[in-house]
């Protein structure tokens, strides 16, 4: 499976079809990791982001004051999440992939919300242009590259 020149809807249409497959195969070690995660990142109903000393480390190691989709100081923005650029929802068995993680201010998360990253990026391209070039560089390229396996 080549991904090279293939248009970006091309690729997440791909990924769908192969998500889809996979989604139904889910097995107890995706189950696992979906709930690691939830540890990993909330503790104890704990919604800020790296509740625990692992994913503190984790979001100290990449991020640094501003947000990549807004560039606004996450300070200002509510502070950092850990975010899902594949959400969890349609790719449980990404959840511990740290590829498909990333660090963005609360307003951008809660915005993008379960949107599948296609529809993002759309989403972005028309109502925040200005933004977009930041989100494309974002693109989960190699997440999508690891779907094929």
């Amino acid at each position: 499976m080549n991904f090279k020149g293939k248009e970006l809807k091309e690729l997440f249409e791909l990924a769908n079809k192969i998500g889809n497959r996979r989604y139904h195969k889910l097995t107890n070690q995706d189950f696992e990791n979906y709930r690691k995660f939830d540890y990993w990142r909330y503790v104890n109903g704990d919604y800020e982001c790296g509740t625990t000393q692992e994913s503190k480390d984790w979001v100290k190691e990449n991020s640094n004051w501003y947000c990549p989709i807004c560039g606004d100081r996450y300070s200002d923005k509510g502070g950092k999440t850990i975010d899902h650029k594949l959400p969890r929802s349609q790719y449980p068995w990404l959840s511990m992939e740290f590829k498909n993680l990333w660090v963005i201010c609360q307003v951008c998360n809660q915005e993008k919300a379960e949107m599948h990253w296609y529809d993002y990026e759309h989403y972005i391209f028309v109502r925040y242009p200005n933004l977009y070039l930041s989100v494309k560089a974002a693109r989960p390229s190699s997440v999508l590259q690891s779907l094929k396996d």
